[in-house]
């Protein structure tokens, strides 16, 4: 029988970030700004500029819930009592327009978000106080990700009990003078600035006698200059955060602490600090020095651009670099003769890694978890195609990770995808959807099909979320309304249409694209799945719209492209795998064509990206040829999974570009396909378990659903085939047994014969046989605990 598979997670037992994170959930109630006013110094400062900002306070009584409430433009550090509260709040601006827009003109008003923080557990009665880092970036790039307010600004309000506390002109303010803000920007892509902090101008940070300390001496400090209440330019009003604080996972030794043998005398030479996996981080020493000793901080990854010089002041001392990057290595550059005691590191990430999926095949196994690593090591503000060079949203390459996010991400990551959703349209502009939101609308066609397709109505699928479907539907219905129909019955070549345009589909093999078959089923896929959500939504006009729009180019798709064997507009020239892929997976390619175009196409054709890839892939098991998308994912991701010491996936194949690229989604397929794992109805409430295991043995699967944690065990030998299956609340599931081309002679359920030589046999609660097809001997099973013994007739 099954061993019990047992699955301990580990639970964040800090009792004050468990508070903190509940809080913005469920002890969330409606601010009252009162009388707050947007603070800073009277100058309005220049860019990247890091100002302190403090407060004390006498409390009568501590009651059970406290919230605060904090906005500013654009990131923040509290302490409470000398106690961190939260590490990096705030976000890129902004959640919505706060007036007409004239993007040629740069006229771009924007609101501004808020954090909702739990700080009760921080305050006690008596004297508090409460200082607050807030570091103002104060520039846009052409990557569009952050919309800037020109000004510095920290907004807070709390209640506590019958004592409201406000930003206003009592608090103290003090630019910091340890942060240089001269230096140049990281890049002109990056909104983000490296750090230059100098410890012998500092004002005692990371020591006993911070200025984040209560008992610091701020009588010098300039009261704050108020600059306007709630809803005064250039903040606008403000729009909670509806994302999850990130994760917080504490100061960490490096992989190879135990080799560096602190403490250690350096010698001058470059130190290299290994991190577990590719994360985001932020790097941190403790060392002895002489004053103006200079210590430079980077990574291996040579697409990074944000760095931290420190400068050190006399004796003993600590310093983290809050301006966050990424890479496999932290690289320190320490002065000889410099005594170091400790190099660590912080890990932030979007949730917890809360998806897993292990495999017997080492390849796919390792190949899961680089995918898994570049997921997250892809997300923070937003889901960005990379973490290093432009920390860009296109929407595109949220499609491809929304693919396996809901296999492998927690309640954050699908409040991230809720966020991209709101923000991509809302700074929609003149019904074009368009990537890198929210202050660019850039149209790529085709990442807007796929936003509408592969990443609102799975969305909603997976989560239930109607009130977002609602506010997102009309801007993707107003889209698929610009293309035109033609007389052949297909709709017009979008090209051009749009101020801020791009006609690009794919990288990979250079004069392979096919351009027009990919837009024509990149659009007809869009119909479909916009359909769907009209059906949701109870629009019959907008069906029926749909609905004859897709006959049209049902026929009208073969018409224009078949060519005895393949999609193609120039047969001759093109034979175009992305193409034939997305024309099968979009529903527009005739079935009776899916063996055809998979010989002669996509086994022998390797020409699309990894943003193609899993799509060519997926295509080839919708087809029923299991075994060739298995066999081409191998032969196209081996040289990267080879490669020792590479945790995430690359860009382009030929292990090019950025070695951490969001758009690789091979993940979809081993969790969707390999393993069968899928929801059938709203929000899991039904999902089913339909595996093809193939050459594969063993598979073990978590699943974080909105219904809760879906933990699966798959084992197959040559005669038996077991399941165990743990499914919370409120869910059901059919189970597909596998007939693997052979005779099934019984299935035992939670040790019950309910099925022999060909018949239902007992029934059981819980359970009911539902029908066998080819492939599968299928059953339903209620939520809870079931172990499955299926026993194949030799």
């Amino acid at each position: 029988m099954l061993i019990k598979y047992l699955q301990n997670q580990c639970l964040t037992n800090i009792f004050k970030l468990l508070i903190l994170i509940i809080s913005t959930a469920t002890f969330a109630t409606n601010p009252n700004w009162g009388n707050a006013q947007w603070i800073w110094q009277q100058e309005d400062s220049p860019s990247n500029t890091w100002m302190s900002f403090r407060k004390t306070v006498t409390l009568e009584e501590i009651p059970e819930n406290v919230e605060a409430h904090i906005s500013v433009d654009s990131k923040f550090w509290l302490w409470i009592n000398g106690e961190m509260v939260i590490f990096e709040g705030g976000l890129s601006r902004g959640p919505s327009q706060a007036g007409a827009w004239n993007r040629k003109d740069k006229i771009t008003p924007a609101n501004s978000w808020y954090e909702a923080l739990n700080i009760q557990p921080y305050l006690r009665k008596g004297e508090n106080t409460i200082a607050i880092l807030v570091w103002f970036w104060g520039r846009e790039t052409h990557k569009g990700t952050h919309i800037d307010s020109g000004n510095g600004g920290l907004l807070f309000s709390s209640e506590i009990g019958n004592q409201q506390l406000v930003s206003d002109s009592s608090w103290k303010v003090l630019q910091h003078p340890g942060y240089d803000n001269t230096i140049e920007p990281a890049s002109k892509s990056l909104v983000q600035y490296s750090v230059k902090f100098n410890a012998q101008k500092a004002l005692n940070d990371w020591t006993d006698k911070a200025w984040y300390k209560q008992d610091f001496n701020d009588a010098n400090w300039a009261n704050a200059s108020e600059k306007g209440q709630l809803g005064v330019a250039p903040w606008y009003n403000v729009e909670k955060n509806i994302v999850p604080h990130l994760i917080n996972h504490g100061l960490q030794n490096y992989a190879n602490h135990e080799d560096l043998e602190f403490p250690f005398v350096s010698q001058g030479t470059t130190i290299i600090a290994r991190l577990p996996f590719n994360k985001q981080v932020t790097p941190y020493l403790e060392i002895e020095a002489k004053a103006g000793d200079s210590i430079f901080i980077s990574t291996d990854n040579n697409r990074n651009k944000i760095n931290a010089t420190y400068i050190a002041k006399d004796g003993l001392q600590k310093f983290e670099s809050y301006s966050w990057f990424n890479g496999h290595e932290v690289q320190y550059t320490i002065p000889a003769g410099v005594k170091v005691n400790a190099l660590k590191y912080r890990w932030m990430s979007v949730g917890e890694m809360a998806g897993s999926f292990k495999i017997d095949d080492p390849f796919y196994n390792r190949l899961w978890d680089m995918g898994n690593n570049t997921l997250f090591v892809c997300a923070r503000d937003n889901f960005m195609d990379c973490p290093d060079r432009e920390r860009a949203l296109w929407i595109g390459d949220v499609a491809d990770q929304t693919g396996y996010l809901f296999y492998a991400m927690d309640d954050a990551g699908r409040q991230l995808l809720k966020k991209a959703i709101l923000q991509t349209v809302y700074f929609s502009q003149d019904d074009v959807i368009g990537a890198l939101g929210p202050l660019r609308v850039r149209e790529l066609v085709c990442q807007s099909l796929q936003f509408i397709a592969q990443v609102v109505w799975p969305y909603y699928l997976n989560t239930g979320d109607k009130e977002t479907l609602e506010i997102a539907y009309p801007y993707l219905y107003r889209y698929l309304d610009l293309f035109p129909m033609k007389e052949n019955g297909l709709p017009e070549y979008r090209k051009g249409k749009s101020p801020d345009t791009w006609n690009w589909l794919d990288w990979g093999v250079k004069g392979t694209i096919d351009q027009e078959p990919i837009q024509m089923a990149f659009y007809y896929l869009a119909l479909r799945e916009a359909k769907k959500m009209a059906v949701v939504l109870g629009n019959d006009e907008h069906i029926k719209w749909y609905d004859k729009r897709m006959t049209s180019m049902k026929a009208a798709y073969d018409e224009a492209y078949w060519k005895d064997g393949f999609y193609s507009t120039n047969p001759e020239n093109l034979k175009d795998d992305r193409a034939n892929a997305i024309a099968i997976i979009s529903g527009i390619a005739n079935p009776d064509y899916y063996d055809q175009i998979v010989d002669n196409v996509l086994i022998s054709n390797r020409f699309s990206s990894p943003h193609f890839e899993w799509m060519a892939e997926e295509a080839m098991f919708i087809a029923g040829r299991p075994k060739a998308s298995l066999q081409r994912m191998k032969e196209m991701y081996q040289s990267q999974v080879d490669q020792e010491g590479m945790t995430t996936l690359y860009e382009k194949f030929g292990n090019k570009g950025s070695y951490n690229h969001a758009w690789n989604g091979s993940n979809t397929i081993l969790s969707k396909y390999v393993a069968g794992v899928e929801p059938t109805q709203l929000a899991w409430s039904e999902f089913q378990i339909m595996p093809t295991l193939v050459h594969f043995k063993s598979i073990e699967k978590t699943i974080p659903t909105v219904k809760g944690d879906i933990v699966i065990q798959m084992h197959k030998s040559e005669n038996t085939y077991e399941l165990g299956l743990e499914s919370p609340e409120q869910t059901s599931a059919i189970i597909g047994i596998p007939k693997s081309e052979k005779r099934i002679g019984s299935v035992e359920v939670n040790g019950k014969t309910v099925w022999k030589n060909g018949k239902s046999k007992k029934k059981l609660s819980g359970l009911e046989f539902v029908e066998e097809d080819e492939q599968f001997l299928k059953f339903k099973v209620a939520s809870g605990k079931w172990e499955a013994l299926a026993i194949y007739k030799k």
